[in-house]
Protein backbone atom coordinates (compact mmCIF):
# COMPACT_ATOMS: atom_id res chain seq x y z
CA UNK A 1 0.00 0.00 0.00
CA UNK A 2 1.33 3.44 -0.96
CA UNK A 3 2.24 5.79 1.85
CA UNK A 4 -0.22 8.55 2.59
CA UNK A 5 0.88 12.17 2.45
CA UNK A 6 2.25 13.21 5.86
CA UNK A 7 0.24 16.44 5.92
CA UNK A 8 -2.88 14.41 5.16
CA UNK A 9 -2.08 11.97 7.99
CA UNK A 10 -1.91 14.79 10.55
CA UNK A 11 -4.71 16.76 8.82
CA UNK A 12 -2.68 19.97 8.52
CA UNK A 13 -1.86 22.24 5.60
CA UNK A 14 1.56 22.36 3.95
CA UNK A 15 2.07 25.82 5.42
CA UNK A 16 1.35 24.61 8.99
CA UNK A 17 3.69 25.93 11.69
CA UNK A 18 5.79 23.68 13.93
CA UNK A 19 3.37 24.33 16.81
CA UNK A 20 0.36 23.39 14.66
CA UNK A 21 2.07 20.16 13.59
CA UNK A 22 2.85 19.27 17.20
CA UNK A 23 -0.73 19.93 18.33
CA UNK A 24 -2.07 17.85 15.44
CA UNK A 25 0.18 14.95 16.35
CA UNK A 26 -0.83 15.10 20.02
CA UNK A 27 -4.46 14.89 18.94
CA UNK A 28 -3.80 11.82 16.78
CA UNK A 29 -1.64 10.21 19.47
CA UNK A 30 -4.45 10.53 22.03
CA UNK A 31 -7.04 9.26 19.54
CA UNK A 32 -5.10 6.12 18.57
CA UNK A 33 -3.17 5.58 21.84
CA UNK A 34 -2.67 1.87 22.74
CA UNK A 35 -4.41 2.19 26.11
CA UNK A 36 -7.50 3.63 24.45
CA UNK A 37 -7.59 0.96 21.72
CA UNK A 38 -6.41 -2.34 23.26
CA UNK A 39 -5.93 -5.07 20.66
CA UNK A 40 -6.96 -2.83 17.75
CA UNK A 41 -4.40 -3.43 14.95
CA UNK A 42 -5.89 -0.67 12.79
CA UNK A 43 -5.43 1.88 15.59
CA UNK A 44 -1.90 0.62 16.10
CA UNK A 45 -1.04 1.25 12.44
CA UNK A 46 -2.58 4.73 12.54
CA UNK A 47 -0.66 5.51 15.72
CA UNK A 48 2.59 4.51 14.00
CA UNK A 49 1.63 6.42 10.85
CA UNK A 50 1.04 9.60 12.87
CA UNK A 51 4.36 9.16 14.67
CA UNK A 52 6.14 8.73 11.33
CA UNK A 53 4.55 11.88 9.94
CA UNK A 54 5.44 13.91 13.01
CA UNK A 55 9.03 12.67 13.05
CA UNK A 56 9.54 14.03 9.51
CA UNK A 57 7.48 17.22 9.64
CA UNK A 58 8.82 18.32 13.05
CA UNK A 59 12.38 18.37 11.73
CA UNK A 60 13.12 21.41 9.56
CA UNK A 61 15.67 19.69 7.27
CA UNK A 62 13.65 16.47 6.87
CA UNK A 63 10.50 18.46 6.17
CA UNK A 64 12.32 20.49 3.48
CA UNK A 65 13.54 17.31 1.76
CA UNK A 66 10.09 15.73 2.04
CA UNK A 67 8.44 18.79 0.48
CA UNK A 68 10.98 18.69 -2.38
CA UNK A 69 11.37 14.95 -3.02
CA UNK A 70 8.46 13.26 -1.24
CA UNK A 71 8.81 10.06 0.80
CA UNK A 72 12.03 9.08 -0.98
CA UNK A 73 13.65 12.36 0.03
CA UNK A 74 12.67 11.87 3.67
CA UNK A 75 14.24 8.41 3.68
CA UNK A 76 17.39 9.74 2.03
CA UNK A 77 17.76 12.35 4.77
CA UNK A 78 18.02 9.65 7.39
CA UNK A 79 14.43 10.28 8.37
CA UNK A 80 12.45 7.99 10.54
CA UNK A 81 13.62 5.33 12.93
CA UNK A 82 16.58 3.59 11.37
CA UNK A 83 16.72 5.75 8.22
CA UNK A 84 13.15 6.10 6.95
CA UNK A 85 9.95 4.44 8.07
CA UNK A 86 8.64 1.24 6.68
CA UNK A 87 5.24 1.26 8.31
CA UNK A 88 4.93 -1.88 10.41
CA UNK A 89 8.70 -2.25 10.70
CA UNK A 90 9.06 0.09 13.67
CA UNK A 91 8.30 -0.84 17.26
CA UNK A 92 5.97 0.95 19.65
CA UNK A 93 8.86 1.30 22.07
CA UNK A 94 10.80 3.22 19.41
CA UNK A 95 7.96 5.69 19.12
CA UNK A 96 7.75 6.45 22.83
CA UNK A 97 11.54 6.66 23.09
CA UNK A 98 11.73 9.11 20.18
CA UNK A 99 8.87 11.31 21.34
CA UNK A 100 9.45 11.53 25.10
CA UNK A 101 8.77 15.28 24.91
CA UNK A 102 5.29 14.62 23.54
CA UNK A 103 4.37 11.99 26.12
CA UNK A 104 6.10 13.58 29.11
CA UNK A 105 8.92 11.04 29.31
CA UNK A 106 6.77 8.55 31.25
CA UNK A 107 6.30 4.84 30.69
CA UNK A 108 3.02 3.42 29.34
CA UNK A 109 1.45 0.20 30.48
CA UNK A 110 -1.06 -2.00 28.74
CA UNK A 111 -1.99 -1.31 25.11
CA UNK A 112 -0.44 -3.30 22.31
CA UNK A 113 1.54 -6.14 23.77
CA UNK A 114 1.66 -4.69 27.30
CA UNK A 115 4.99 -2.95 26.69
CA UNK A 116 6.48 -0.22 28.85
CA UNK A 117 7.27 2.77 26.63
CA UNK A 118 10.39 4.87 26.44
CA UNK A 119 12.84 1.98 26.63
CA UNK A 120 13.04 2.53 30.42
CA UNK A 121 15.33 0.16 32.25
CA UNK A 122 15.00 -0.76 35.89
CA UNK A 123 17.12 1.43 38.11
CA UNK A 124 19.90 -0.19 40.09
CA UNK A 125 20.02 0.06 43.88
CA UNK A 126 21.30 3.45 44.97
CA UNK A 127 24.92 3.79 46.06
CA UNK A 128 25.49 6.45 48.70
CA UNK A 129 28.29 8.93 48.08
CA UNK A 130 29.94 11.06 50.73
CA UNK A 131 30.27 14.80 50.28
CA UNK A 132 33.43 16.43 48.96
CA UNK A 133 35.78 18.36 51.23
CA UNK A 134 37.62 21.56 50.29
CA UNK A 135 40.91 22.67 51.85
CA UNK A 136 43.33 25.52 51.09
CA UNK A 137 47.04 24.76 50.84
CA UNK A 138 49.59 27.57 50.90
CA UNK A 139 52.65 27.23 48.67
CA UNK A 140 55.80 29.30 48.11
CA UNK A 141 57.57 29.95 44.81
CA UNK A 142 60.05 27.26 45.77
CA UNK A 143 57.18 24.81 46.29
CA UNK A 144 55.82 25.75 42.87
CA UNK A 145 59.25 25.22 41.32
CA UNK A 146 59.87 21.75 42.74
CA UNK A 147 56.54 20.43 44.01
CA UNK A 148 56.12 19.16 47.55
CA UNK A 149 54.64 16.49 49.76
CA UNK A 150 52.49 17.90 52.54
CA UNK A 151 50.61 16.41 55.49
CA UNK A 152 47.48 18.14 56.77
CA UNK A 153 44.97 17.40 59.51
CA UNK A 154 41.37 17.30 58.35
CA UNK A 155 38.18 16.95 60.39
CA UNK A 156 35.84 14.73 58.43
CA UNK A 157 33.52 11.74 58.46
CA UNK A 158 35.44 8.47 58.41
CA UNK A 159 34.18 4.83 58.20
CA UNK A 160 33.43 3.25 61.56
CA UNK A 161 35.99 0.57 62.42
CA UNK A 162 33.45 -1.48 64.44
CA UNK A 163 30.99 -2.04 61.59
CA UNK A 164 33.42 -1.43 58.70
CA UNK A 165 31.29 1.54 57.62
CA UNK A 166 28.13 -0.47 56.97
CA UNK A 167 26.12 0.95 59.88
CA UNK A 168 25.05 -2.56 60.96
CA UNK A 169 26.20 -4.31 64.13
CA UNK A 170 29.36 -6.32 63.36
CA UNK A 171 29.02 -5.19 59.76
CA UNK A 172 26.78 -8.11 58.77
CA UNK A 173 23.33 -7.51 60.29
CA UNK A 174 21.25 -6.94 57.13
CA UNK A 175 18.18 -8.31 55.38
CA UNK A 176 16.67 -7.59 51.95
CA UNK A 177 14.23 -4.69 51.92
CA UNK A 178 10.70 -6.09 51.80
CA UNK A 179 9.29 -2.91 50.28
CA UNK A 180 11.35 -3.02 47.08
CA UNK A 181 12.47 -6.69 47.18
CA UNK A 182 16.11 -5.61 47.11
CA UNK A 183 15.90 -3.59 43.89
CA UNK A 184 16.25 -0.23 45.64
CA UNK A 185 13.43 1.21 43.53
CA UNK A 186 9.66 1.44 43.64
CA UNK A 187 7.27 1.93 40.72
CA UNK A 188 4.26 4.24 40.67
CA UNK A 189 1.48 4.25 38.08
CA UNK A 190 -0.60 7.37 37.39
CA UNK A 191 -3.58 7.79 35.13
CA UNK A 192 -3.14 10.73 32.74
CA UNK A 193 -4.79 12.03 29.60
CA UNK A 194 -2.46 9.70 27.66
CA UNK A 195 -3.38 6.68 29.76
CA UNK A 196 -1.41 4.93 32.50
CA UNK A 197 2.08 6.40 33.06
CA UNK A 198 4.64 4.57 35.14
CA UNK A 199 7.52 6.26 37.02
CA UNK A 200 10.33 4.89 39.11
CA UNK A 201 12.01 6.32 42.22
CA UNK A 202 14.32 5.31 45.06
CA UNK A 203 12.69 3.17 47.72
CA UNK A 204 11.98 5.37 50.77
CA UNK A 205 12.17 2.40 53.15
CA UNK A 206 15.82 1.51 52.42
CA UNK A 207 16.86 4.84 50.87
CA UNK A 208 17.51 3.10 47.56
CA UNK A 209 20.10 0.63 48.86
CA UNK A 210 17.93 -2.50 48.60
CA UNK A 211 18.80 -3.67 52.11
CA UNK A 212 17.74 -2.88 55.66
CA UNK A 213 19.77 -3.05 58.86
CA UNK A 214 18.58 -5.60 61.44
CA UNK A 215 20.51 -3.95 64.27
CA UNK A 216 22.30 -0.63 64.02
CA UNK A 217 25.91 -0.29 65.09
CA UNK A 218 26.12 1.21 68.57
CA UNK A 219 29.46 2.91 67.91
CA UNK A 220 28.57 5.23 65.04
CA UNK A 221 25.96 7.10 63.05
CA UNK A 222 24.99 4.89 60.09
CA UNK A 223 28.55 3.74 59.53
CA UNK A 224 30.47 7.01 59.94
CA UNK A 225 32.25 8.94 62.70
CA UNK A 226 33.43 12.55 62.74
CA UNK A 227 37.15 12.41 63.48
CA UNK A 228 40.48 14.02 62.63
CA UNK A 229 42.54 12.38 59.93
CA UNK A 230 46.05 13.12 58.69
CA UNK A 231 46.18 13.15 54.90
CA UNK A 232 49.39 13.11 52.88
CA UNK A 233 49.12 14.95 49.60
CA UNK A 234 51.54 15.54 46.76
CA UNK A 235 51.47 19.00 45.20
CA UNK A 236 53.01 18.83 41.70
CA UNK A 237 55.41 21.45 40.36
CA UNK A 238 53.96 24.28 38.28
CA UNK A 239 50.73 24.84 40.20
CA UNK A 240 49.31 28.37 40.38
CA UNK A 241 47.19 30.50 42.69
CA UNK A 242 43.51 29.46 42.68
CA UNK A 243 44.18 26.12 40.98
CA UNK A 244 42.14 23.17 42.25
CA UNK A 245 43.49 19.64 42.62
CA UNK A 246 41.42 16.61 43.54
CA UNK A 247 42.18 13.53 45.65
CA UNK A 248 39.58 10.88 44.85
CA UNK A 249 38.00 9.16 47.83
CA UNK A 250 39.66 11.39 50.44
CA UNK A 251 36.53 13.40 51.26
CA UNK A 252 33.76 12.51 53.71
CA UNK A 253 32.90 8.83 54.07
CA UNK A 254 29.40 7.86 52.95
CA UNK A 255 26.82 6.47 55.32
CA UNK A 256 25.98 2.76 55.20
CA UNK A 257 29.08 1.71 53.29
CA UNK A 258 28.86 3.92 50.21
CA UNK A 259 31.58 5.68 48.22
CA UNK A 260 33.64 8.39 49.90
CA UNK A 261 33.65 11.90 48.43
CA UNK A 262 36.74 13.67 47.10
CA UNK A 263 39.16 16.10 48.70
CA UNK A 264 39.41 19.33 46.70
CA UNK A 265 42.72 21.13 47.25
CA UNK A 266 42.71 24.86 46.46
CA UNK A 267 46.18 26.32 45.87
CA UNK A 268 46.98 29.60 47.61
CA UNK A 269 50.30 31.08 46.51
CA UNK A 270 52.22 33.08 49.10
CA UNK A 271 53.66 36.27 47.52
CA UNK A 272 57.47 36.29 47.53
CA UNK A 273 59.27 39.16 49.27
CA UNK A 274 61.57 39.86 46.29
CA UNK A 275 60.39 37.99 43.20
CA UNK A 276 57.22 38.66 41.23
CA UNK A 277 55.60 35.79 39.34
CA UNK A 278 54.55 36.36 35.72
CA UNK A 279 53.11 33.01 34.58
CA UNK A 280 56.23 30.81 34.29
CA UNK A 281 58.72 33.70 34.54
CA UNK A 282 59.77 35.52 37.69
CA UNK A 283 60.77 39.19 37.77
CA UNK A 284 63.30 40.91 40.00
CA UNK A 285 63.68 44.69 40.12
CA UNK A 286 67.39 45.43 40.51
CA UNK A 287 68.31 48.88 41.85
CA UNK A 288 71.92 49.54 40.78
CA UNK A 289 74.19 52.15 42.39
CA UNK A 290 75.10 54.81 39.85
CA UNK A 291 78.84 53.98 39.89
CA UNK A 292 78.12 50.28 39.13
CA UNK A 293 75.82 51.18 36.26
CA UNK A 294 78.47 53.55 34.86
CA UNK A 295 81.62 51.51 35.51
CA UNK A 296 80.23 47.98 35.45
CA UNK A 297 80.84 45.24 38.01
CA UNK A 298 79.13 42.22 39.51
CA UNK A 299 76.14 42.03 41.83
CA UNK A 300 74.13 39.31 43.56
CA UNK A 301 70.45 38.85 42.79
CA UNK A 302 67.93 36.56 44.53
CA UNK A 303 66.57 33.52 42.68
CA UNK A 304 63.95 30.94 43.60
CA UNK A 305 66.63 28.64 45.01
CA UNK A 306 68.99 31.18 46.57
CA UNK A 307 71.39 33.74 45.06
CA UNK A 308 73.09 34.20 41.72
CA UNK A 309 75.99 36.50 40.77
CA UNK A 310 75.60 38.45 37.52
CA UNK A 311 77.91 40.78 35.61
CA UNK A 312 76.84 44.35 34.90
CA UNK A 313 78.33 45.85 31.75
CA UNK A 314 79.73 49.39 31.94
CA UNK A 315 77.18 51.97 30.83
CA UNK A 316 74.12 49.82 31.67
CA UNK A 317 71.03 51.98 31.20
CA UNK A 318 67.89 52.08 33.40
CA UNK A 319 65.14 49.91 31.94
CA UNK A 320 67.49 47.28 30.55
CA UNK A 321 66.25 43.74 31.15
CA UNK A 322 68.70 40.95 31.90
CA UNK A 323 67.67 37.32 31.61
CA UNK A 324 68.65 34.25 33.64
CA UNK A 325 67.45 31.37 31.47
CA UNK A 326 65.77 28.43 33.17
CA UNK A 327 65.60 30.19 36.54
CA UNK A 328 61.81 30.57 36.42
CA UNK A 329 58.99 28.10 37.07
CA UNK A 330 58.08 24.84 35.31
CA UNK A 331 54.92 24.38 33.29
CA UNK A 332 52.23 22.36 35.08
CA UNK A 333 51.89 18.95 33.44
CA UNK A 334 54.03 20.16 30.56
CA UNK A 335 57.55 20.78 29.36
CA UNK A 336 59.86 23.72 29.71
CA UNK A 337 60.78 26.19 32.44
CA UNK A 338 60.45 29.95 32.52
CA UNK A 339 63.24 32.50 33.07
CA UNK A 340 64.14 35.08 35.67
CA UNK A 341 63.92 38.58 34.23
CA UNK A 342 65.99 41.26 35.95
CA UNK A 343 64.68 44.75 35.40
CA UNK A 344 67.47 47.28 35.91
CA UNK A 345 66.88 50.59 37.69
CA UNK A 346 69.63 53.07 38.65
CA UNK A 347 69.66 54.79 42.02
CA UNK A 348 70.26 58.53 41.95
CA UNK A 349 71.29 59.89 45.36
CA UNK A 350 68.70 62.19 46.91
CA UNK A 351 71.29 64.23 48.85
CA UNK A 352 75.02 64.81 48.38
CA UNK A 353 77.84 66.05 50.58
CA UNK A 354 79.88 69.08 49.56
CA UNK A 355 82.77 66.92 48.37
CA UNK A 356 80.43 64.70 46.33
CA UNK A 357 78.86 67.73 44.71
CA UNK A 358 82.27 69.10 43.74
CA UNK A 359 83.29 65.76 42.25
CA UNK A 360 80.17 65.58 40.09
CA UNK A 361 80.49 69.25 39.08
CA UNK A 362 83.83 68.36 37.56
CA UNK A 363 82.17 65.97 35.09
CA UNK A 364 79.05 68.05 34.38
CA UNK A 365 80.30 69.49 31.14
CA UNK A 366 82.07 66.33 29.97
CA UNK A 367 80.72 64.98 26.61
CA UNK A 368 80.43 61.48 28.16
CA UNK A 369 77.92 62.82 30.68
CA UNK A 370 75.67 64.23 27.96
CA UNK A 371 73.40 61.89 25.99
CA UNK A 372 74.33 61.62 22.33
CA UNK A 373 71.78 62.08 19.55
CA UNK A 374 71.60 58.32 18.98
CA UNK A 375 70.82 57.73 22.65
CA UNK A 376 68.16 60.45 22.61
CA UNK A 377 66.63 58.99 19.44
CA UNK A 378 66.60 55.53 21.00
CA UNK A 379 64.87 56.81 24.16
CA UNK A 380 62.35 58.79 22.09
CA UNK A 381 61.63 55.74 19.94
CA UNK A 382 60.94 53.61 23.02
CA UNK A 383 58.79 56.39 24.50
CA UNK A 384 56.80 56.76 21.27
CA UNK A 385 56.34 52.98 20.95
CA UNK A 386 55.02 52.83 24.52
CA UNK A 387 52.20 55.24 23.66
CA UNK A 388 51.65 53.90 20.15
CA UNK A 389 48.08 52.60 20.06
CA UNK A 390 48.81 50.40 17.07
Amino acid sequence: MAKRDYYEVLEVSKSASADEIKKAYRKKAIQYHPDKNPGDKSAEEKFKEAAEAYEILSDEEKRRRYDQFGHQGAAGAGGGFGGGFSGGGMSMEDIFSQFGDIFGGGGFSGGFGGFSGGGRQSAKPKVNKGSDLRVKVKVTLKDVAHGLEKKIKVKKYVPCASCKGTGAENGTSFHTCSNCKGTGTVNRVQQTMFGAMQSQSACPHCNGTGKVTDKKCSSCDNGVKYEEEIITMKIPAGVYDGMQLSMKGKGNAAKNGGIAGDLIIVIEEIPDAELIRDENDVIYNLLLPFPTAALGGSVEVPTIDGKAKINIAAGTQPGKVLRLRGKGLPTYNGHGTGDELINVSVYIPESLSGTEKQSIETFKDSPNFTASKSVKDSIFSKFKHFFDKD
